[in-house]
């Protein structure tokens, strides 16, 4: 079939796109029509950057805004949790959920070589150091470990909330932003697992057949916020100029979505911390897929 061409304005103007329509791809069905959407020239990876003429420097402010940022998230829920606003596992959970995506919202600002990705990770890798201080009691912090806890015991942080800055550091200073596999790994361990506990929690009535505690309502609601959130990502890194939008992409998401799903609802991620299962699932068919 040949190639044809189809231009679509989608406001706002930023968002113009050329949409190339071509044959059917053999990874999908007859009924799937491969797309790409190429990048406007309306922005470029560096638009972002605080400093353009400063490559150097605007690294180095970056990393200081992206800290300033995730700073205030934490004490935010810190603070939430201190006036017992939210139920604990709750508080735990919007911890969980916002951090990640927050921070990495904040990764246009760098630039798009190594120093930048290494830069970046500071701010969850100095995250790593402070959950071992407090989880090893090292430094008193009861507000973290309010916040951060299931039971309030501080040696909690020395698993789920390790994992989960271990996570995103490995995630930004190995695939970066232009990668779907780190998208993938951040949003569902974020969004993914966090949704899983909230809802099910408050709609799991119904349990799975393979594991009483888990439901099938969590368990459909962590591949939903996984995928949903990680195609939020995609065209969001895609507005900046750092990746295509394509069919491959979009299927490849679900997969590794379902797939995390899957793995978090099996009895081992009980035994085991989900934070861990989760991201070992998402890299492992993230790497198969992408």
């Amino acid at each position: 079939m040949p190639l044809t061409t189809t231009n679509f304005s989608i406001c706002p103007s930023i968002f113009l796109s050329r949409i190339r329509i071509r044959s059917p791809s053999p990874k999908f069905p007859p009924r799937f029509s491969q797309f790409s959407i190429s990048r406007p020239n309306l922005t470029s990876p560096s638009a972002a950057m605080l400093l353009p003429q400063n490559p150097v420097l605007s690294d180095v402010c970056a990393s200081a805004v992206s800290a300033a940022v995730a700073a205030s998230s934490l004490r935010l829920w810190e603070e939430t949790a201190r006036r017992d606003l939210f139920d604990q596992k709750l508080n735990r959970k919007l911890v969980h959920i916002s951090i990640g995506l927050v921070f990495m919202l904040c990764w246009p600002l760098f630039s798009s070589g190594p120093r930048g990705a290494i830069l970046a990770s500071l701010t969850p890798g100095v995250n790593i150091i402070r959950m071992l201080l407090v989880g090893s009691g090292m430094w008193k912090d009861e507000a973290t470990v309010k916040s951060m806890s299931r039971y309030g015991d501080r040696r909690e942080l020395l698993t789920g909330p390790l994992y989960y800055a271990i996570t995103i550091t490995l995630a930004c200073v190995i695939y970066w932003r232009n990668s779907p596999n780190g998208i993938a790994a951040i949003c569902n361990l974020c969004a993914g697992d966090g949704f899983a506990d909230v809802v099910g929690r408050r709609f799991g009535k119904r349990k799975l057949p393979y594991n009483q505690n888990k439901s099938i309502a969590g368990s459909c609601a962590m591949a939903s916020a996984g995928f949903l959130s990680s195609i939020g990502f995609m065209y969001y890194f895609f507005s900046f100029g750092y990746m295509q939008c394509s069919w491959e992409l979009v299927f490849g998401f679900l997969v590794v979505s379902l797939a995390s799903a899957l793995v978090e609802s099996l009895p081992i991620s009980t035994k085991l911390d989900d934070n861990l299962t989760i991201t070992i699932t998402s890299m492992a068919v993230g790497s198969l897929v992408f």
